[in-house]
């Protein structure tokens, strides 16, 4: 069932959008992810132009965080405070991501930049999840558990001045600390189509020393309204939101996610963090095998 995509240009399968994003859905439901820096991916891989994928993408992630916010609110797992900052600097962050990306979108070097981009973060973050991974797959088997990590802010945080109390969180530190944070979210968020989240709740961990329970709900918090704020600046800036491709990203990976909820239930967490490892490795190599690639037609003819 063929669609036409107005802002792609092009005309896609429906199913196979719909299934692209039940895929991403089924990711999302089992290992806890938003899946948003796999939807662009894979969306690159059928032949949508990298920009259209990106700022569509974004639109999806939106879609995607409202049910898991709602989630976290019933159990008291946001941080409005913490969140609240989070969300100016990813606004802030939304809007230089919007500069850059109508700079690189006028050189003409938005499509390679994305790719590269997917590159090394895919990589980067893949690696050290495939790393944890078999740590403790290895622990398992030994029957060794591996020691939990203490939860404390990093030294270069608690040097930032003006901190303040966020109680939720148990932290008393600056404010622009995850201001700062979010500003990056935004730009990522601008320029990949990522919701951030595999990026925001190792730092919010980490970094900021965040509790466990407030972690996720917080970060789908700021996720819900960075990507909110993205998708308008897009459609109004860079005129690159397809809305009949999120729409049809959207159906799926409802679907998809409600499938993944039920799979976990049945799969070792730390199978399920493996899985994910090498999912997220195959995808950056598939992109820098494509960026290496000598394509067998160099240029394109298009009539108009």
């Amino acid at each position: 069932m063929d669609i036409y995509l107005p802002i792609a240009n092009l005309s896609v399968n429906a199913l196979v959008i719909i299934g692209l994003g039940g895929l991403v859905g089924l990711l999302s439901g089992m290992f806890g992810v938003g899946g948003g820096f796999l939807t662009t991916p894979l969306l690159i891989f059928y032949g949508i132009p990298p920009t259209v994928a990106a700022a569509s993408a974004s639109t999806q992630v939106t879609g995607a965080s409202v049910s898991g916010v709602f989630a976290h609110l019933q159990r008291k797992g946001v941080d409005f405070h913490m969140g609240g900052v989070m969300v100016a600097g990813g606004v802030l962050g939304s809007l230089i991501g919007a500069g850059i990306f109508s700079l690189l979108q006028a050189s003409g070097q938005i499509d390679t930049v994305i790719l590269v981009l997917y590159v090394l973060m895919l990589g980067g973050v893949g690696g050290l999840m495939l790393k944890e991974a078999l740590q403790a797959v290895g622990a398992v088997r030994r029957g060794t558990p591996v020691a939990a990590k203490k939860r404390r802010h990093h030294p270069l945080v608690a040097a930032l001045p003006l901190r303040w109390r966020f109680y939720r969180s148990g932290l008393y530190i600056s404010p622009l600390a995850p201001l700062i944070l979010g500003v990056l979210t935004g730009i990522l968020t601008m320029l990949l189509g990522v919701g951030g989240g595999f990026i925001m709740v190792p730092a919010m961990l980490y970094l900021l020393g965040m509790g466990t329970q407030v972690v996720v709900g917080t970060s789908l918090f700021q996720i819900l309204f960075v990507t909110m704020a993205a998708t308008m600046v897009h459609a109004t800036t860079t005129k690159a939101v397809d809305i009949v491709l999120a729409a049809l990203l959207l159906i799926g990976s409802v679907i998809g996610a409600q499938l993944g909820a039920r799979l976990a239930r049945r799969v070792k967490p730390e199978y399920l963090r493996l899985a994910l490892a090498a999912v997220v490795l195959v995808v950056a190599f598939r992109l820098a095998l494509g960026l290496g690639w000598r394509p067998d037609e160099i240029y394109t003819v298009i009539a108009e």
